[in-house]
């Protein structure tokens, strides 16, 4: 596996020009309209696989506060320090490895059995493409009883590009929007 393939920079996510494929699923005897504060459950953010190539505090800060901006937009409050939200917030970064096959027919004969069959041999070639696809997920768990109550998540294909800092946030930012953006549940 190579090094900058893994950087967390790299995961988070997901260039503009790509598709994020979003997720999402909630509790729906849950009354979303009663929830109006949230704090974090520690860890904040989770890695996987927990390789400490990915861990970085600069994605971690981005991300704790793309996820502030948003969820403030919906009409949550961060509680105070020392008390429990009504709500509970946990993010994941998620690098999984994947593989696609493809096989291209060549050449071969045409025709059926009326008209007779014409062409020559054919021959078919396998190509197996080995790729990452990153994921954010966003937990929101009940502050009261600790149940999960919604969960929202964005998977993308990472590519192999650097960013400078600058995009990097904007491209976390437009992530969380994204996810977040199924919350609350209609």
């Amino acid at each position: 596996m190579r090094l900058h393939l893994l950087l967390i920079p790299a995961l988070l996510l997901l260039g503009a020009c790509q598709t994020t494929q979003l997720d999402r699923d909630f509790d729906p005897s849950r009354d979303f309209a009663a929830f109006r504060s949230w704090s974090w459950q520690e860890p904040a953010v989770q890695y996987r696989p927990d390789d400490p190539r990915l861990k970085s505090d600069l994605t971690e800060q981005r991300l704790r506060a793309a996820i502030v901006e948003q969820l403030d937009q919906r009409g949550l409050r961060l509680a105070p320090a020392g008390s429990a939200g009504d709500l509970k917030v946990q993010a994941w970064l998620i690098v999984d490895q994947r593989q696609n096959q493809v096989t291209t027919h060549y050449g071969g004969f045409w025709g059926g059995p009326w008209h007779g069959y014409w062409g020559g041999p054919g021959y078919s070639e396998t190509r197996v493409t080995d790729y990452q696809t990153g994921t954010l997920q966003i937990d929101l768990y009940n502050g009261k009883d600790g149940q999960l109550v919604w969960r929202g998540s964005g998977r993308q294909i990472l590519r192999d590009n650097q960013q400078s800092p600058s995009e990097r946030s904007a491209q976390i930012r437009e992530t969380v929007a994204k996810v977040l953006s199924q919350y609350p549940p209609h």
